[in-house]
């Protein structure tokens, strides 16, 4: 925390918000295509080298540091790809009782010896504790509930609160035992742990699929998500699946993870192999073993290990962060590269009209898969690399996932530069490249059919207007007909509802239930439709707190059509938000757009936020002085700060407690001085 106010005109400031929002803006591209559209444009190794900087920013300059940074939600790797797109695709969903969180990374040994001090200096011990080892399996998470032993549901993780309903499907998977063996189960609680598919069957798959002109998967990963995800579970059932068992969420009494794995492994799961370490020395030693067998040592992919705190009871007093649990990590292993011929660079259009540069490669086999597209992402990244048509390329799988130039092997003798087109490839408008950032834009916002179909896609997924049965096939081929020309023709479907029962695939099924989808997203919430709308940096958290201060749609374009300052607005919707929000809503188009689909039927009910229970110190100011007998200071600050206290270094008049601990100083002297509520350590955990 700052001692003293932010200076937000000094350079470095201003220069560390500029990035922090650039980063933002990155993660959150970056989350859409590889969550969503499943349509990835970096590694997994560049996203997370985006995903650390701004957590070191906003650590740096906490006051800068958005709501709804995308550091505050379960992240990365499988948020809400399924979710998304499953639940479009007529499967259910379905809450986790425990929330299934991300992981934090490292990526080198100096990471991992900052987790083992981080976790030292929290529990206030002068060693590490027993750390408990597994591999970091390649697949999809997974999380199934069992009542008195026999299974009763199975979800995916999806957004980390809510996941897609697969019972049906992963009763087909044999390693999935359908009742318990054993005994000592309680009679309800949740295993966690990795649908996968091992390398030889998941070949083999492919081998069949392309014989039987089908659909050839990119990796192991995607083979046994979109295995998972099917309608039909006769398909799921021919699918070669696995499933290992990691872990319990629910409280089950047993003192450590390894005693975890092994009942669960005397209960019929199938567990991964685990050692225990309890030194950094001994963590290496593990580490460099099964990266040098990694491709060996166990037959499905795995791109790193996971290091857990072995004792249970710590891992309580641990607790976890927003996305993370702090008595966890994720030990990546570094990507792999290989060199290839660059034999062009097409250009594609996403929703806001950026132009994306994207290598056509010679095909190369880089971690088990055939990689012929790469990502070069932006006209800067192109230069700086003196990247030219002709050139011998490093292309790297960051996690054997997802492929990226990142740099010329050895330059051709007869190279082309490439030169980034001032016109949009899809409907040859000017483009142009924005002030200050690396990326160009088409300049047809309101015509480009590339933007048109982009944001609808984006209009009727599942945290927008949820439109069942209109997805990017339908939408393309509505496009193609006519039938779509802007957002609000969604709206006007059914006057076509005649002639699309006699496409192929349509049928009158098909189309009541697209009908029936269509008249429910017309009532929707303020923040769906917030959602909808696409203006830049408003995502769900911003859309919710927008509505909770408007509460209608009316109130917050009026709101918005004049001057509006952070001060009338929630804490988190700064300036930069608010400057898109009045360029939205005095847009001539836009308020046309909304004038249409109020005419069409659309309506957003009025909000009301959701209360929160809060603990005795939220909203509290506190410091903490002194040592404590049973907490460490971060400890106790985590424990403050999860109850909605803020913690501050100093006193002064604003201050609500001081909480004392032995050998408290000149703090304990200074709230008796200004009359400051003073609870001794004992006064303290009575309220925690």
């Amino acid at each position: 925390m700052l001692d003293e106010p932010l200076d937000l005109f000094s350079d470095a400031t201003s220069r560390a918000q500029a990035r922090m929002r650039e980063l933002a803006k990155l993660i959150r591209h970056h989350n859409k295509l590889y969550h969503v559209l499943d349509t990835p444009e970096i590694s997994d190794a560049e996203y997370d080298a985006l995903f650390v900087e701004l957590e070191r920013l906003e650590r740096e300059f906490p006051a800068l540091a958005e709501a709804d940074s995308p550091t505050k939600k379960v992240g990365a790797a499988g948020a809400d790809k399924v979710l998304a797109r499953g639940l479009a695709q007529g499967l259910q969903g379905g809450r986790h009782r425990v929330p299934m969180l991300s992981l934090s990374n490292a990526f080198s040994a100096e990471d991992v010896a900052d987790f083992g001090a981080r976790v030292m200096r929290f529990l206030g011990l002068g060693a590490w504790p027993e750390l408990l080892v597994e591999p970091k399996i390649d697949g999809v998470s997974l999380s199934l509930t069992y009542e008195n032993g026999v299974l009763v549901r199975a979800l995916t993780r999806g957004d980390g609160e809510e996941g897609e309903d697969v019972t049906a499907n992963v009763r087909t998977v044999a390693d999935i035992p359908q009742r318990l063996g054993g005994t000592g189960w309680p009679a309800s609680m949740e295993v966690r742990g990795e649908i996968y598919m091992e390398n030889a069957a998941f070949a083999a798959l492919n081998a069949r699929q392309a014989a039987a002109g089908e659909k050839v998967f990119a990796n192991p990963r995607n083979a046994a998500a979109g295995s998972l995800r099917q309608l039909d579970a006769t398909i799921t059932a021919a699918r070669p699946l696995r499933f290992l068992a990691y872990a319990l969420a629910n409280q089950v009494p047993l003192a450590t993870e390894d005693a975890v794995v092994q009942q669960l492994q005397t209960w019929g799961f199938a567990v991964p192999e685990v050692v225990l370490a309890s030194t950094e020395s001994a963590l290496h030693e593990i580490y460099t073993t099964w990266l040098s067998g990694r491709y060996s040592k166990v037959p499905y992919a795995i791109d790193g290990l996971v290091y857990k705190v072995n004792d249970r009871t710590l891992q309580a007093r641990l607790g976890e962060l927003a996305r993370t649990p702090r008595w966890a990590i994720a030990h990546k292993f570094p990507a792999e590269q290989v060199t290839t011929e660059l034999l062009g660079i097409d250009v594609q259009v996403g929703r806001t009209g950026k132009l994306t540069p994207v290598a056509k490669l010679a095909p190369v086999a880089v971690g088990g898969v055939t990689v012929s597209n790469a990502t070069l992402h932006n006209e800067d990244y192109i230069q700086q690399r003196d990247i030219c048509v002709g050139d011998r390329v490093v292309v790297e799988r960051a996690g054997d996932v997802i492929p990226q130039v990142v740099a010329v092997a050895k330059q051709a003798a007869t190279r082309q530069a490439f030169s980034f087109p001032n016109h949009c490839p899809v409907c040859k408008s000017s483009a142009a490249r924005v002030e200050g950032e690396a990326d160009w834009f088409c300049e047809n916002a309101a015509d480009c059919p590339a933007q048109l179909e982009a944001r609808l896609i984006h209009l009727v997924s599942r945290k927008a207007l949820d439109i069942e049965g209109l997805g990017e096939k339908q939408l393309k081929l509505f496009i193609e007909l006519g039938w779509i020309e802007s957002l609000a023709d969604i709206f006007r479907l059914p006057n076509h509802a005649t002639a699309m029962r006699e496409l192929e695939g349509f049928g009158d099924k098909k189309v009541t239930n697209l009908l029936a989808a269509l008249k429910k997203a017309q009532q929707t919430t303020l923040p769906r439709l917030l959602i909808a709308l696409g203006i830049r940096h408003i995502g769900e958290k911003i859309a919710e707190l927008l509505a909770s201060r408007f509460t209608t749609l009316t109130a917050l374009r009026e709101g918005f059509t004049q001057k509006t300052t952070p001060a009338d607005l929630p804490m988190g919707i700064g300036p930069v938000m608010i400057a898109e929000l009045q360029a939205f809503f005095n847009e001539p188009r836009n308020n046309k757009l909304l004038n249409e689909l109020e005419t069409l039927g659309v309506t957003a009910e009025v909000y009301i936020a959701e209360a929160k229970k809060l603990g005795f110190f939220s909203g509290k100011t506190v410091v903490l002085t002194g040592t404590l007998a049973t907490l460490s200071r971060d400890e106790a600050k985590a424990r403050l700060t999860a109850q909605g206290a803020k913690v501050t270094s100093s006193v002064t008049s604003k201050t609500n407690f001081v909480i004392a601990g032995a050998e408290a100083g000149s703090k304990l002297k200074d709230a008796e001085k200004l009359g400051i509520a003073v609870l001794d350590e004992a006064g303290f955990l009575e309220n925690l």
